[in-house]
């Protein structure tokens, strides 16, 4: 019966949501994509245009609650439409923004909903350009879904894309994992935690300029949301043909967030992050990328987490190397567990 059906876990950035894009849609449309863009699953798509590329990528915001500590779905939405670009390298250019509204929902929410997106637009500089506006009946939504696209401006000779991973490279993140999941679960959970945990949702094109401009062999960036980090490096190094290793000891989780997760019986590297970059940098590039992110807001806590190794003979693609010294392995997400946080 599952086979047959679509479920909450078929949208969750684990396995299963792999393998519908691949059997449902890939199988339909990459054979007639010429580019190859689509087969590459990359977080924003590159199109030739002359001096430099064009990169542009779409997706849709279904967060519930969708207003949480630090942020909203509107942040949320062109946060991530950002991030997306700035992934492959793109300075946003422009964004569109199209609304699902469900009859019922407050004015007064819209507007600070709205409010939120455009703020964080104007911190990149990056304006809404189109959009459109539907209004279902009762029940025909969740308040409010938001659909984006965006386009960016990718620099001559300028290249970020997993094939470019090598052995020997090194695998950061921009600062501590799980804020985002943890904020959104708190609030629709009714917990309270001593330290306050807000989301991360931010727009990274800053800190991704700060790293092309410190890094001629930056190789990739990647957003780790749903999924978390496990999902993210197992991403990677399927589609780079290699092996990672990760130093749990290394990890930036706060310690709120660590004991929300073990409350709420998660596992923080399998919870999504809107405002983290997973960062792979050649080694003798690996300080430099640091201090360039510590220099800003955005990438103070980023760590040196782990390390990429040629391909297995057989045998998982990421390993986590414990606390205690022994190693296992980190798998990609099968499911979801948490629905509903991007």
């Amino acid at each position: 019966m599952d086979d047959d059906l679509i479920l909450l876990a078929d949208g969750g950035g684990g396995e299963r949501m792999m393998d519908l894009v691949r059997d449902e849609i890939l199988t339909r449309f990459a054979p007639a994509d010429a580019s190859g863009e689509l087969a590459r699953l990359a977080d924003a798509a590159c199109l030739p245009a002359g001096e430099g590329d064009i990169a542009f990528t779409t997706d849709s915001y279904v967060v519930r609650p969708i207003e949480f500590p630090g942020g909203d779905i509107g942040r949320l939405a062109v946060a991530g439409t950002v991030n997306d670009l700035a992934c492959v390298g793109a300075r946003p250019v422009a964004i569109s923004l199209a609304l699902i509204l469900e009859e019922g929902l407050p004015r007064a929410v819209l507007g600070r909903i709205l409010d939120s997106a455009a703020a964080c637009a104007r911190e990149v500089a990056v304006p809404v350009v189109c959009g459109d506006t539907k209004v279902v009946e009762r029940g025909g939504a969740d308040q409010i879904f938001i659909t984006t696209a965006g386009v960016g401006r990718i620099a001559a000779g300028r290249r970020l894309s997993a094939d470019r991973i090598r052995p020997g490279d090194r695998v950061l993140v921009s600062g501590t994992l799980a804020d985002h999941g943890v904020a959104v679960m708190s609030r629709r959970e009714g917990l309270a935690f001593q330290t306050t945990v807000t989301s991360d949702a931010a727009p990274l094109w800053p800190l991704a300029r700060a790293l092309m401009a410190a890094c001629p062999n930056l190789r990739v960036l990647k957003d780790p949301t749903r999924g978390g980090l496990a999902a993210a490096v197992n991403e990677l190094a399927g589609a780079a043909g290699v092996a990672m290793r990760i130093d749990e000891a290394r990890l930036p989780v706060r310690p709120a967030v660590a004991g929300a997760c073990e409350t709420l019986g998660l596992d923080p590297l399998n919870v999504a992050n809107e405002g983290k970059f997973v960062v792979i940098v050649a080694a003798a590039e690996a300080e430099a990328a640091l201090a360039a992110m510590r220099e800003s807001p955005l990438g103070r806590e980023a760590a040196d987490i782990g390390e990429v190794l040629p391909p297995p003979d057989r045998g998982p693609r990421v390993t986590l190397r414990t606390r205690i010294g022994g190693e296992r392995v980190l798998e990609m997400p099968y499911g979801e567990d948490l629905p509903r946080i991007c």
